[in-house]
């Protein structure tokens, strides 16, 4: 997938999902996997987003500063609002919050109102990750 190398570098964000006792650095190798598989380096991701609920999680504190960034909390009209762009839906997930996947919808919510999936979710055995990009635009 990718970014076209023609256009002016998007924000790439990266959502998360994760299980409470999931370490940070689990988050930290997934991101780190889900750049690698989008054709992306770490110098590319400008946030790291996450249900709010979730976000004052010392585990997602500590992947973010590992990443050098600040987690963003989302609320979940935010999530629920771009559900209609989620690809994956984990009937759990569908359940609990009324979205298909909270790293997908993650980063879809912090890239912004224009933004496209780069990376599906993926996942690791206690958290999930998706790429997502605001809208690119032509290079002058």
């Amino acid at each position: 997938m990718g970014l076209d190398p023609d256009v002016s570098p998007p924000r790439v964000v990266a959502g998360v999902g994760f299980r409470a006792a999931t370490p940070p650095e689990e988050i930290v190798a997934l991101v780190h996997r889900a750049l690698m598989e989008a054709g992306l380096g770490a110098g590319d991701l400008a946030a790291l987003a996450t249900a709010a609920d979730r976000a004052g999680a010392p585990a997602l504190h500590a992947a973010a500063a590992s990443l050098g960034l600040t987690p963003i909390a989302l609320d979940a009209a935010a999530l629920r609002a771009v559900d209609a762009r989620v690809v994956t839906r984990s009937s759990r997930i569908t359940a609990s919050r009324g979205i298909g996947s909270v790293a997908e919808a993650a980063a879809l919510a912090g890239a912004g109102p224009q933004a496209r999936l780069l990376l599906p979710r993926i996942a690791s055995p206690g958290a999930t990750c998706a790429l997502a990009a605001a809208e690119e635009s032509a290079r002058d």
